[in-house]
């Protein structure tokens, strides 16, 4: 058993495992986001023999150019940069997850959200800011209501309740506001879950008076109140629509059938394909399918486990036609520096699954940046999302300072960078946290830099630019 400092005013919590420790530093389970002087970097290990290869690199690797502050492909083009501003600009408001609605961007942060206009992306303006300190406050939107994530103990619910004590009676889980006036978001209500909600997935009731909550979360924390064990499960919270204020958690399922004592528990994160019934969630130690036809009571399909090259399984795309699921390594827990040389190509990186019509993942490549890193930037693979580009599999995904990449899966044994954005070094921690497509641009939320506007053009990805949506959360996914 190890222990790691959240501090949450010098309070020491046990965590069951070395992974998590380094989880909780830089993904937002209420870990102090003062970077550090200098990342650890991560130990090189060989591929293993008879495991897929990483990608081959593509025949002409994109060409890049500069502008502003960044290097990008000549396909890629910055448009706009929103820097942090006040009161969302202190030393721990750290840039998180986004989700889109009509003209406006929802930005999460460690100290509350941000609202933007994106009428005109190329000169996108701030519609409203909410000071409500809760890492990670990862967030979602669906019609009048906004959900944030908070993984750390607070003594309350409210946004200005202080950091609590974990050992005794606090308070985590889903936080919910009123959003039908984009510059004056309103608290509602909230749901305390089991360990916190390091990240949630909201999902489409089959009747439109109800929407869920998938609650991912990281435990057991033996000695809290707000995470005791076991904890291999997730948790669903019910919202109704017209009445938020009676959220309530409906169910847990479990995600195997007995804890490992000592093992850490639960998920990272979890993406719906709500049309296709079903879920892929990145958990700790292995990948997971789901049925959903049961809202409610999701059913595990399968486990799929990579012990020799997967850490820290972070997250899950599918491909437009559910036939390939995209999981993620956050290796290191995205303090390191795995997209060095050091590092092999299939460690911190993606691996593409095909999804058979039996509902079964089989393995079929990887895919990692084809830029190498400095062993002073933190890199890995982070969030992402799918173009809508019609018979191709082509997504958008954040590396932290391996900035943003455009890649193509279409054939997963050997998928392609196509397109890319990045900044030179910073400082300690840094980098996008998420990158989403969205009604033709590409949104990077960047941990210090704030929101950034992207551009790509290329007869490979141009059909994208004609399909138009009302509303995305990333994690949930929709056909397109």
């Amino acid at each position: 058993m190890g222990q790691v400092d959240r501090r949450n005013g010098g309070t020491v919590r046990p965590i069951v495992a070395f992974v998590l420790s380094a989880l909780l530093l830089v993904a937002g389970c209420g870990a102090d986001p003062t970077p550090a002087a200098s990342p650890p970097s991560t130990a090189a290990a060989p591929t293993p023999q008879g495991s897929p290869s990483a990608s081959e690199q593509p025949a002409e690797t994109p060409a890049s150019g500069i502008s502003g502050d960044g290097t990008h492909s000549d396909n890629i083009t910055h448009l706009a940069n929103v820097p942090p501003s006040a009161p969302l600009d202190g030393p721990q408001s750290w840039g998180t997850d986004l989700a889109f609605q009509g003209d406006y961007a929802f930005v999460g942060n460690f100290d509350g959200f941000s609202v933007f206009d994106i009428s005109d992306p190329s000169k996108p303006s701030i519609a409203s800011q909410v000071l409500c300190p809760g890492e990670q406050n990862d967030i979602s939107v669906s019609g009048n209501l906004l959900f944030l994530s908070i993984d750390s103990a607070r003594v309350g619910p409210e946004c200005d309740a202080q950091r609590g004590e974990p050992e005794s009676d606090a308070w985590e889980g889903i936080r919910i506001f009123d959003i039908e006036d984009k510059t004056n978001p309103k608290f509602v209500s909230a749901v305390q879950t089991d360990c916190g909600s390091h990240t949630h997935t909201l999902v489409p009731g089959k009747s439109p008076d109800k929407v869920y909550l998938y609650i991912s979360s990281p435990g057991p924390e033996p000695g809290t109140a707000t995470c005791p064990p076991p904890h291999n499960k997730i948790s669903v919270v019910e919202v109704p629509v017209e009445a938020p204020k009676t959220a309530k958690v409906v169910s847990q399922p479990a995600l195997s059938e007995k804890a490992v004592e000592g093992a850490i528990g639960g998920c990272h994160d979890l993406t719906v394909y709500p049309e296709k019934d079903l879920a892929a969630a990145a958990c700790f130690g292995d990948g997971i399918l789901m049925d959903i036809s049961d809202r409610v009571n999701p059913k595990v399909l399968q486990h799929v486990s990579d012990k020799e090259n997967f850490a820290i399984w972070h997250s899950a795309t599918f491909n437009n036609d559910a036939t390939k699921v995209v999981f993620g390594d956050e290796l290191g827990g995205g303090v390191s520096a795995t997209c060095d040389a050091n590092t092999p190509k299939t460690k911190g990186a993606n691996a593409v699954y095909d999804l058979g019509k039996d509902r079964r993942l089989t393995l079929r490549g990887y895919f990692k940046i084809p830029r190498e890193q400095s062993p002073e930037e933190n890199c890995v693979a982070h969030n992402g999302s799918l173009l809508p580009v019609p018979g191709k599999d082509i997504m958008v995904q954040s590396w932290y300072q391996g900035g943003v990449s455009v890649w193509d899966f279409t054939d997963a044994t050997k998928p392609r960078e196509i397109g890319f954005f990045e900044r030179g070094p910073v400082p300690g921690v840094g980098g996008s946290w998420s990158a989403y497509y969205y009604n033709g641009h590409i949104y990077s939320s960047d941990i210090t830099k704030g929101l950034d506007v992207l551009r790509i053009d290329d007869p490979l990805t141009d059909p994208a630019a004609k399909v138009k949506i009302k509303e995305l959360n990333a994690q949930t996914q929709v056909s397109h």
